[in-house]
């Protein structure tokens, strides 16, 4: 069984930054694409960053200069590194990896961690 566990939420103030961790850990044979999605109230969920297993990174306009996405690959570990929150960045925070099991391929999500920027 795979579990994508997440770290790193808060509440701080605007400007400020946040560090998130995922770790996969269990029975993983091979890791594609590894990503944060992010779901803010009321509305639906959306790519805010994510890596593939050669280091091409894909960003939303939205976070572009201000997050960081990267990945260590021998921990099955991904982080997104948030500097100059604003508000509109609060939303939950889920992990996303694609990656090979025992049933095969398939995509798996973390439980969500919370991010909230007071202005």
């Amino acid at each position: 069984q795979v579990q994508l566990v997440e770290s790193g939420g808060g509440l701080v103030q605007a400007g400020e930054s946040l560090r998130l961790t995922c770790r996969a850990s269990g029975r993983i044979f091979s890791m594609n694409t590894m990503g944060w999605y992010r779901q803010a109230p009321g509305k639906q969920r959306e790519l805010a960053a994510a890596i593939t297993s050669r280091g091409t990174i894909n960003y939303a306009d939205s976070v572009k200069g201000r997050f960081t996405i990267s990945r260590d690959n021998a921990k099955n570990t991904v982080y997104l590194q948030m500097n100059s929150l604003k508000p509109e960045d609060t939303a939950v925070y889920y992990c996303n990896a694609n990656l090979m099991s025992s049933p095969g391929w398939g995509d798996y999500w973390g439980q969500g961690t919370q991010v909230t920027v007071s202005s």
